[in-house]
């Protein structure tokens, strides 16, 4: 059976009783936001209820919570969670223009899982290399770059042998994602072993070229987190970036910060060690208290002390 639904300043459409309000919406052409994909998983889609709010089925234990934390007022339901059971209802979209339009409506992108966003588990990877500043300073710029090609090089060949995925540069630092084509476990060893290679790779580099041509070594610091993030692209025309967002890349980022505190070069987080099947050994574990998380993590130290430590002033450490 269907029913007819006014929204508001756009058109009356039908409803059938197996259809949401987005689901029904979007077949009548209305370019209803919807960025997680219309799991309840956010509130983008969300409507004001003008008339007939008894019509609409009870709030799901997904616009509970989301009521819960946003404070919404009970005339306000989501799209995605609601059916119809009567006449007389009339709703108003409260997120809408013309670039929603373009991005659900009109774009020719073949898969909206990537321009909407899909939550996935992955391992977080972040890079960065130690005393570089120093480098930079007794260097010519040429030679900067051409050194930093060399590195990132060596990242980039370790990342993709273990199938990661780079998400961004910055500087002299490095983001990327490991689980986009595998589970959770396999993502967290492959993390470990592209860092592993990569500190390696490092102290071969330092060996064989950057002493004997330019009288200097490198370090790096590293953490690994796991966890659900958001994945998609930014939609901006820039060699269709791939972005990955979420709290647990926060924490990555700050594990990463934290293996100069720690005086380890890989630091891991608890959570992502025990998904390991062979674990590398870890020399220590400490409890973080980083900044911006409310409670302390637990991390594993499986990388070494670097060798500069205590030589190189800290303001020129990066």
């Amino acid at each position: 059976m269907a029913y007819h639904v006014n929204f508001k300043g756009e058109k009356v459409i039908p409803v059938e009783e197996s259809q949401t309000l987005l689901h029904a919406s979007l077949a009548a052409g209305i370019p209803h936001y919807h960025a997680c994909g219309g799991k309840g998983q956010c509130t983008t889609c969300r409507v004001l209820v003008l008339q007939g709010p008894e019509k609409l089925t009870p709030a799901t234990i997904y616009e509970q919570a989301i009521k819960r934390v946003k404070k919404f007022p009970d005339n306000v339901r989501l799209a995605c969670q609601s059916y119809v059971r009567g006449e007389g209802i009339e709703i108003h979209r409260l997120i809408r223009d013309e670039t929603d339009r373009y991005i659900f409506i009109d774009s020719n992108e073949v898969d909206t899982k990537t321009v909407m966003g899909e939550q996935r588990k992955l391992a977080l990877f972040f890079i960065d290399i130690r005393n570089f500043t120093p480098f930079i300073e007794a260097s010519l710029p040429f030679d900067v770059i051409h050194i930093m090609r060399r590195i990132f090089a060596l990242f980039q060949n370790a990342i993709t042998q273990y199938n990661g995925e780079i998400i961004d540069t910055a500087g002299d630092g490095l983001y990327a994602v490991f689980g986009l084509g595998s589970k959770i476990k396999q993502a967290a060893e492959a993390a470990v072993l592209a860092g592993l290679k990569i500190m390696e790779d490092i102290k071969i580099f330092n060996n064989t070229y950057m002493r004997p041509y330019f009288n200097h070594t490198f370090e790096v610091g590293i953490g690994v987190h796991v966890g659900k993030v958001i994945v998609g692209n930014v939609g901006i025309g820039l060699s269709n970036n791939l972005t990955v967002m979420g709290y647990p890349v926060n924490i990555a980022a700050r594990l990463q910060a934290a293996t100069k505190e720690l005086n380890n070069s890989f630091v891991i987080s608890a959570l992502a060690y025990r998904l390991l099947k062979n674990p590398p050994y870890a020399v220590g574990c400490s409890y973080l208290n980083l900044k911006g998380v409310s409670t302390a993590y637990e991390v594993k130290l499986i990388g070494n002390p670097y060798e500069l430590k205590q030589s190189m002033p800290a303001p020129s450490i990066t």
